[in-house]
C-alpha cells in the first residue's frame, strides 16, 4: 500500500520563508553589538632594588570591593560622587583579580617573602595579606587617578590582624576618557603595590 506524501501549500511556503529570513536577520543584528571596546591590563612594577625581608610563607588573597569596583569598566567619578564609565575601555580582567595577580608579582620581583601565592596552591602560609580596594577611579573634578587599599596582615594560625595601613596615591590622567585615564591608573597602582611591599616585612 502506498501512502501519500501531503506536501504544505505553495502560499504557506511563501509565507514561512520571509519570516525564517527576518528572524535570522534580528539574530546576526543583535551578535553584532557595536565596536569592541579597548582592552586594557595592569603592570606590576619591577627594578625598584631587592627588598630585604623573612623567608615566611605568605598567602594574598584576592581584595575585596564594592560591587561598582568589582569589574572591568573603567570608572570616573565627578564632583558629586556619581560613578559612570570610560565609553570603549575595559580592563582585562575584574579589578580585584588584576590587582591581586600584580600585587602577587610585585612581591616576587622584589624578592620580598620566601613564599608568595594566591590561596589554594597547597602552602601552609606563616601570614595572609588581606586588602580592600576603596578607590580605583579617576576623579573627574581633579583630573587625576586614585587608588586607595587598605592592607592587612593576619597571622595565618591565630586570625590576628599583626599590622594594617592605608595606601594611596594620586596621578594626574589628563583627558577622563582616553587611554591617559588607564595609564595613569596603572600608575597610581604601581606606587601603591610597590609601598605595600616595602611595607609588609
Amino acid at each position: 500500500m502506498t501512502t501519500e506524501v501531503q506536501h504544505p501549500p505553495a502560499r504557506r511556503t511563501r509565507r514561512f520563508l520571509p519570516a525564517l529570513a527576518l528572524a535570522a536577520a534580528a539574530l546576526l543584528a543583535g551578535c553584532g553589538g557595536g565596536a569592541t571596546p579597548t582592552t586594557f591590563d595592569l603592570s606590576a612594577p619591577g627594578g625598584f632594588g631587592k627588598v630585604g625581608g623573612s623567608r615566611g610563607a605568605m598567602v594574598v588573597a584576592e581584595p575585596t570591593a564594592v560591587q561598582a569596583l568589582d569589574s572591568d569598566r573603567v570608572i570616573v567619578k565627578d564632583s558629586s560622587g556619581a560613578l559612570s564609565f570610560v565609553g570603549g575601555a575595559q580592563w582585562a580582567d575584574r579589578v580585584p583579580a588584576l590587582v591581586q595577580a600584580r600585587l602577587i608579582q610585585t612581591f616576587e620581583n622584589a624578592g620580598r617573602v620566601g613564599s608568595v601565592s594566591g590561596p589554594g596552591q597547597r602552602i601552609s602560609p606563616d601570614v595572609q595579606l588581606n586588602t580592600n580596594i576603596r578607590s580605583f577611579n579617576i576623579d573627574a573634578a581633579t583630573g587625576t587617578a586614585v587608588v586607595e587599599i587598605t592592607a592587612r596582615i593576619v597571622g595565618d594560625r591565630t586570625g590576628q590582624i599583626q599590622r594594617a595601613r592605608l595606601f594611596a596615591a594620586r596621578v594626574p590622567a589628563g583627558a577622563v576618557d582616553g587611554p591617559g585615564a588607564t595609564q595613569a591608573l596603572d600608575r597610581a597602582l604601581s606606587q601603591v603595590l610597590v609601598e605595600i611591599v616595602r611595607w609588609a616585612r
